[in-house]
């Protein structure tokens, strides 16, 4: 086991050092001045170049780029350039939304996928199966965020259960915060539990053909038992790792939604710093995301050797 955490650990380490490259790189080609933009365009030259002394932009790109791996270590993330605030809080502050909003809808999404996967496997090819496959196939095709201004429309513009947008934070009334995260959930959830609910439906009919279903059944245990028991561990495999993507894209699906509903997440701080050209933060949240993403898939090789020992002594 601890070979195979070493081997999955270097892996982890080097993906996200050839993603840090990837994505200095690509901010570095950017046209245009952070300068001149915080300046405005009214600003003299001299006023611009003394800024780019300030930021440190004049230095060479290779230079930059060691620094801010430096900075990363050891989790000095440098300072805004719009917010004049250090990028750490900034980050930390927007995290507190976007990582409940993320877990909430993957929660949502986890509980509506496996149910009605699991119903539709075991009433295949009957009205049931082919319901619940039918929503799933028009839940693939909405887009999250139209979904979430049909919503809007229902449960706040016209029953009025949910405010329309806003945060009140949760320090001043947590359940007022939770119920205001229901919605953007909501809407984040419906396209992934379709999915999911699709992929946990095929899983699990390959996994009824197994002779030890048909064993388990002859001993005397209850349809009900034997799938959820024994069908729906031996059917994870699949549906974990799908989990485990659809929860980074939650995290980077949030910028959509968050602006939707004005929500002062991490995705909202990536919009607004593309438009500022606040390069500083839009590469410290890009570089969160993609570890977040790593870290996430690191996790499911994890389980995967729980699950399925067989995964960990192949790779040994």
């Amino acid at each position: 086991m601890s070979l195979f955490l070493l081997k999955r650990f270097l892996t982890f380490a080097g993906t996200l050092l050839a993603a840090s490259a990837v994505i200095f790189a690509v901010l570095e080609i950017l046209p245009g001045n952070a300068a001149q933009i915080l300046m405005g365009p009214d600003a003299s030259p001299e006023a611009v170049q003394a800024l780019t002394l300030k930021l440190g932009l004049d230095q060479p790109a290779f230079t930059r780029y060691g620094h801010w791996l430096a900075g990363l270590l050891s989790g000095d993330l440098g300072d805004s350039y719009a917010y004049s605030a250090p990028v750490f809080d900034l980050v930390l502050e927007r995290l507190a939304l976007t990582v409940p909003l993320a877990l909430m809808a993957m929660a949502i999404t986890t509980v509506l996928a496996l149910a009605s996967g699991v119903y539709a496997a075991s009433h295949h090819n009957r009205i049931g199966d082919v319901g619940v496959m039918g929503l799933a196939q028009v839940g693939i095709a909405i887009p999250n965020f139209w979904f979430a201004i049909l919503l809007i429309l229902l449960f706040s513009v016209h029953l009025k259960w949910f405010s329309a947008g806003g945060f009140p934070g949760w320090s001043d009334d947590p359940w007022a915060a939770l119920k205001s995260l229901l919605l953007p959930a909501l809407s984040l959830a419906v396209v992934q539990a379709a999915i999911l609910a699709r992929i946990t439906r095929s899983a699990v009919l390959e996994v009824l053909r197994e002779d030890f279903v048909r064993t388990a059944r002859a001993k005397g245990l209850s349809r009900r038992a034997t799938l959820w028991k024994h069908v729906l561990r031996n059917a994870l495999i699949p549906v974990i790792t799908v989990m485990g993507l659809q929860f980074a894209n939650l995290l980077a699906g949030t910028i959509v939604v968050e602006n939707v509903f004005y929500l002062p997440g991490l995705g909202r701080l990536i919009f607004q710093s593309i438009a500022n050209r606040d390069l500083i933060v839009v590469r410290n949240c890009v570089m969160l995301l993609a570890g977040m993403v790593v870290l996430v898939n690191f996790i499911v090789d994890v389980l995967y050797a729980l699950i399925d020992p067989r995964v960990k002594a192949s790779d040994l």
